[in-house]
């Protein structure tokens, strides 16, 4: 697949109140999840292959082209009706909380200076307050959608869904970091375990995850209980560092659309060099502005304004950038590239936001009938704010949410 254009070639080596009836909102079947038991999972688990051949039953496709592993995914009939339901109860403080958080987005980790005017010398507690806040409220929105996992994948293929590029990109990272069964890896920003219970059915590996979010830990633990898997979460802040592991604890590492929240990646890079074994790898898919990205230009910069609050970016992290810090941490850089075919996200990112725009323009009509109450349209008004401008930066390859680096703790 053809990577996108960066500041240098890719490294590669060979290597409550009743709720009112739930509108019908456009979308699609993505998941066609299968209904398995918790024993039947667990046997899976067990196999010896760390990149099992999977039978049928196992690994569906809509097209006969490709295949994905969806046993632990969920239904998205259950997953729209309860988040539908929380965010119907949310309370007024709740709404105020999640629509304040949005200030954060307006500054940048690299100017202190801004940060402590704003917020005060305590500043990195209080984005720490609003993120929170933030993701206690998102997660269920996004939730309504195809993006539950609150990321939207590389393009892997032009003629899967949102859910099943997910599915395709989740299952290149267990290959690219070599995950097998009994491993131990760590997922740093993990939202609702949907991503660490993937990997452990499509490999046999032990997931340990992280995330500021308690609420989306409560579900990572249900979800992956019921799955019978003996993952792990932990309730933790990236940025409070160090992190609450032991030297050398981890096989692997791997982390998805988590670093736009991160203040000081070399800091990070060196806690996760630290809690890596020799020689494990390490994989990160994140946010970068390319080169072609001019902060001098007002169109550029424009546009940079209204998509950062967008996908939720306090930095705004180079390629060159995250490559430094991690060989300075120690890390051997083994690639760096966007796996999107083209390298333009700008198709699932389009797909993502029509679904949005046409449930807004429905809850709307709901609020003025008074069949819901009015925070469902203060909600997804901001939701569904800029999501063409994303689609454009994306195109105009200024920026792109799906840059990939992987990178290995050396042996010696």
């Amino acid at each position: 697949m053809a990577a996108a254009t960066v500041s240098q070639p890719p490294i590669t080596t060979s290597a409550v109140p009743a709720v009112p009836a739930v509108p019908v909102v456009p979308g699609r079947n993505d998941s066609s999840d299968s209904s398995r038991s918790s024993q039947t999972i667990t046997e899976k688990v067990k196999l010896s292959s760390p990149l099992r051949s999977s039978s049928p039953k196992n690994r569906s496709s809509h097209d006969g082209n490709y295949q994905v592993d969806r046993s632990v995914s969920t239904k998205r009939w259950k997953t729209f009706l309860k988040a539908f339901k929380h965010i119907h109860d949310l309370t007024p403080k709740e709404v105020d909380d999640f629509m304040a958080s949005y200030e954060i987005y307006n500054l940048d980790w690299a100017n202190e200076e801004e940060m402590v005017k704003a917020f005060g010398p305590n500043y990195q507690q209080r984005v720490g307050d609003c993120l929170r806040a933030y993701y206690s409220v998102l997660n269920h929105l996004c939730s309504l959608g195809d993006v539950e996992k609150m990321y939207i994948p590389p393009l892997m293929d032009k003629k899967a869904s949102v859910l099943d590029n997910q599915l395709l990109y989740e299952e290149s990272v267990a290959k690219d970091i070599g995950l097998r069964p009994g491993m131990k890896v760590l997922d740093l920003g993990c939202g609702r375990g949907r991503v660490a219970a993937h990997m452990t059915s499509f490999c046999g590996a032990q997931v340990t995850g992280l995330n500021i979010d308690e609420s989306q830990i409560a579900q990572a633990r249900e979800w992956n209980d019921r799955c019978g898997f003996s993952n792990e979460f932990v309730v933790h802040d990236q940025n409070d560092l160090p992190l609450p592991f032991a030297d050398n604890s981890f096989d692997a590492f791997y982390e998805i659309q988590a670093l736009s929240l991160c203040k000081d990646p070399s800091a990070s890079f060196k806690e996760i060099y630290r809690v890596l074994k020799p020689g494990a790898k390490f994989s990160l898919l994140d946010w970068v502005s390319l080169p072609a990205y001019d902060p001098a230009d007002p169109v550029h910069a424009g546009l940079m304004r209204r998509v950062k609050p967008l996908i939720g970016a306090v930095g705004t992290p180079t390629p060159t950038g995250f490559e430094k810090a991690l060989m300075d941490s120690g890390f051997s850089v083994t690639r760096s590239d966007n796996p999107s075919i083209g390298g333009l996200q700008a198709p699932l990112i389009d797909k993502v936001d029509i679904y949005f725009r046409s449930m807004r323009r429905l809850i709307h009509g709901l609020v003025r009938l008074r069949a819901l109450p009015p925070h469902f349209k203060l909600l997804f008004d901001r939701l569904c704010l800029d999501g063409q401008a994303f689609v454009e930066m994306d195109n105009m390859r200024l920026i792109t949410t799906t840059y990939r680096i992987i990178a290995e703790k050396p042996l010696v």
